[in-house]
Formats: structure tokens, sequence, C-alpha cells
């Protein structure tokens, strides 16, 4: 036992070491802007539109901004036509002929300068011609970039409507997309906005499954006060004196995403002995219950991370003998056991589940492919180890009690805490219950029937809790600055980040995925 131990902790100090060494060296490195590899490339959002000048007598007495989210093509995670609907009013005495302008491009944090696509501007119904200018980066200040302008002449005490349209591209990694849309730069007319309408349809019924309601996404805060009503999610404002914290932000997940969950729900609602079908429910559940380093902690995250156990289970039910769908079942314990074990370090319900599953797995098809690559990710975590023409599951064994202490030792527990013994943690490990197999518990009526369709079908809006408000920045800097000074301590964790979320991009995009 004392060898085993030894082995470990030597494999365990050389992978600790190197990536040290690793955080190390970049901390020590002078980085650029902090979006660099850890947030996705921005597309340039949509934005108010602003005078040439800021001494002027016209008001934006109302607005409503239309987000219709269509799904993605190609490389796009999603798109949307947006239509933004302006009424201004010249409260002077005398009229006013402005340049209007609109940023149709911002920094992306990457030095590239996407622009926004098919713009169109009409003013009391008739199609104005707009000249390509330079002004300063919506989002990040500094650097100037292109902007639209056109002229529009505004009579004393009349109404003018000017309508600007255009398509969004969305920003992000999949299987999650955003939209945003700049206020802000409305502040520059006179006074306050009257009244302002926010408003993001999609082509299915809206709930917090797939709009991010409660959760920063890593690149996306849905903005608070957003009420769900049928397809739309709603934000409304009145003497609206804007300002960073109400650029709207939205976080969904991609709509081709959605669309492809609305399909298999079908297909098992249908057919209900369809094993595949339900294989493929789980997967897709399983890949938008998680983020790139964490669980989806609001209500829906967890709910679907339950539909996603019971859809797998009652695959299993189905196909009993099918090895790639058991991985499929162990990967989603051993993502779950990945991203939440730092809560209770002594609760290896998770690993012990993968574990039994896999090796399952290992038994029906020893040249599975999705086994193999999860095996491959166990070896990597020494979880396995190869003995002959098998494997020896490390946790299910003798030898699981140096894993534990190897990992969790009892030092990182408040001292009031009760120390485990090395016997005590070894007989938690085999006394917990495994089901697995064929003797899978088939999931109850409700649980299969809430995989399917499972909903929030409360007919009130649901809206977001208070704390979810974005606070604005304290400063008028721009909010993504250089990675510097007491920033630098983020980059740990912006790392691992990283390379979790590119070995989950990796796993996602496999064809073995399940």
């Amino acid at each position: 036992m004392n060898n085993v131990i030894t082995n470990y902790l030597n494999k365990r100090v050389v992978k600790v070491f190197i990536i040290s060494v690793l955080l190390v060296q970049m901390l020590m490195f002078q980085a650029g802007p902090a979006l660099a590899d850890i947030a996705p490339p921005y597309q340039p959002p949509g934005s108010n539109p602003q005078p040439d000048s800021n001494s002027t007598q016209v008001r934006m007495m109302a607005e409503t901004v239309t987000i219709e989210v269509g799904p993605g093509s190609g490389d796009s995670l999603g798109k949307a036509q947006v239509t933004a609907d302006f009424s201004m009013r010249n409260l002077g005495g005398e009229a006013e002929n402005l340049a209007v302008r609109f940023p149709i491009s911002a920094s992306d944090g990457r030095s590239n300068y996407p622009e926004i696509k098919n713009l169109q501007v009409k003013v009391n119904g008739n199609n104005v011609r707009t000249r390509r200018i330079e002004g300063e980066d919506p989002l990040f200040g500094g650097s100037l970039v292109p902007w639209a302008e056109f002229e529009v002449s505004f009579p004393p005490e009349e109404d003018v409507q000017v309508r600007v349209s255009y398509t969004l591209e969305g920003t992000g990694y999949a299987p999650f997309v955003s939209f945003q849309y700049i206020l802000s730069t409305g502040a520059a007319w006179k006074d306050s906005i009257g009244s302002a309408d926010l408003i993001v349809r999609l082509p299915y019924e809206a709930n917090p499954y797939n709009v991010v309601l409660d959760q920063q996404i890593g690149w996306s805060q849905t903005t608070s006060g957003g009420v769900i009503d049928g397809n739309e999610v709603r934000w409304h404002y009145e003497d609206l004196e804007p300002s960073y914290e109400h650029n709207l932000d939205v976080a969904l997940v991609m709509p081709a995403m959605w669309q492809k969950i609305l399909k298999e729900r079908d297909t098992v609602a249908k057919n209900p002995n369809d094993g595949e079908a339900w294989g493929r429910l789980g997967k897709l559940y399983k890949e938008i219950a998680f983020l790139s380093r964490e669980t989806r902690a609001d209500p829906a995250g967890t709910d679907l991370y339950q539909m996603s156990i019971a859809a797998y289970e009652e695959c299993l039910r189905l196909k009993p003998n099918d090895a790639d769908w058991h991985a499929g079942l162990a990967d989603l314990y051993y993502l779950h056991h990945n991203l939440t074990s730092w809560e209770d370090p002594y609760n290896h319900d998770d690993l012990l589940l993968a574990s039994r599953l896999l090796q399952r797995a290992v038994e029906l098809n020893p040249n599975s492919p999705k086994a193999l690559e999860l095996l491959e990710e166990f070896g990597w975590n020494d979880y396995v180890v190869r003995e002959g023409d098998g494997y020896d599951f490390l946790v299910l064994t003798a030898t699981p009690t140096a894993w534990v202490f190897a990992t969790r030792t009892p030092e990182s527990l408040p001292s009031d805490t009760a120390q485990p013994t090395v016997e005590a943690t070894a007989i938690r490990l085999v006394e917990t219950p495994i089901i697995v197999d064929a003797a899978l518990a088939s999931p109850t009526a409700s649980t299969v029937a809430a995989a399917t369709t499972a909903t929030f079908t409360s007919t009130a809006p649901v809206q977001p809790a208070a704390s979810s408000t974005p606070e604005a920045p304290a400063s008028t800097e721009s909010p993504r600055g250089s990675l510097c000074g007491a920033g630098a301590l983020v980059l740990p964790f912006g790392l691992v980040g990283v390379l979790f979320s590119k070995r989950w991009s990796k796993r996602a995009g496999s064809p073995n995925f399940r």
C-alpha cells in the first residue's frame, strides 16, 4: 500500500509542478487585453444612434428594439434580425439639421473589427443614404472604428420617426450564444429616454432552460429585469438615463441546439421505445447543463442535469448492451464530479457511478470509441491504470484509499471537523450503492416524462432575481482592460477555464461524444 501511495504522489507532484511552472511564467508575462483566450471574439453589438453634437434639443421620446433570433448556419452560433424604431422630438424653437451616427463595428478583443451586416436606415418611412465615418469604439473606447452617419432634419415640436435595421451575429462558445445591444450611446440626446422597450424574440417558446437568466456564463450575463412572455423576453424602462449597466445582454442556448432538443423530444414522445433517440436526448441535455468550467447552478440547470440522467437511463433500459451509451452516462457523472467535487471533497458518488458505468462499457466492447476516449481522461487523472489485457479502476478496488488521501487531505477541512481515518474512508467508498447495466433501475414514469416535456409552465412571467443585476464599472474606462496588478491573480482560474473549455469543445465536437 505504501508503494501505491508513493507512486501515485510522485505522478501527481510531477503534474502539479508542470502546471505551476506554466502559471508562474504566465503571471510574469505582461499581458495585453484580458479578452485574449478567456472570452470569445466579440461581434459588434446593436446600438442606439447618437447625434454629432452634445447640445441638441432633440429628445428620444420612445424606442422599441426587437431582436428576432434565428438559427445559425455554418460557423455561426446564431444570427438575429434587429429592428430599432425611434420616435424623436425637437423640444427647441428652431429646426435642427443633425448628422446622426450609428456604430457598425467594434473590436472583438483580438485586433479584429467585424461589422454589422445589411444596415438600412429609414426616416419617416423613407430610405436614406448613409456614409462611412470613424468614431470611438462603442464597446471598449479608445480605438477608432467604422460608424454609419446620415442626415436628419428635426422641425421644432414635431415627431420624427427613425428606423434602423440590420443583421446581428451572436457571440460566444457552443452550445451557448449571446446578443448585445448598447443603450448608453443614446445618452447624448436631450434629457432622458421617455420609454424604452427591448424585445428578444425566439423561434420557439422561451423558458429558463433556453434563456439563461440567473447565471453568468463566462462572457455573458443576461441583463436583470427581463420578463419571459411566450416566445419573447422583454425589458421596459421609463425616463431612462442610459448608462453602461442598462446595456442589454441576453444569454441563450444556441437556437440550433434547442431545436435539436425539440426534435428529439418529439421523437421519443411518438416512439418511446427508440433507445437511440433517448440517448441523443440525454446527450443534448448534458451539453447545455454544463458551462465551460462549472455546472449551470440556476434551477433550470439543475433540472437539465436530472433530465439528462433520466434520458440516459431510459436509453440503457432499452439498450442494455450498448457500450457507447454506457460510456455516455459515465461521462455525465464524471463531468459532474469534476465540476462539483470541491463542494464536498469526501463525496465520490459521481466518480464511483462513472467508474462502474465505464467499467461495464469496456466489458461490453473493449474497442468502444467513446469508452476509450473516456478511459484516456480517467488515466490522465489516475482513476484507472492498464493491467494486462484489462483495466484496474482504482476507485473501485482497495487502492482508492491512496487516491483519496493523495487528493483530498483532511488538513483542508476546518479544524473543528472530525478527520476520518484511512479505514473509514475506504469503507465509505466500498459501501456506496451503485446501479449499473441491466440492474439499472428503470426511471419512474414521472422522471421520464420530465425528460421529454419538462418546462416552466407557469402563466406568470418569470423574472430573474435582483441579485443578477450586473454592476456598472466604477469609472468610464473600458470594462475590459489590461491584465495586470490584482487582475493577474485571476489568471490561474482563467487558464483552468480555458483548458477545460477546450477539452469540452474537443469532446463535444468528437464523433465519439455520447
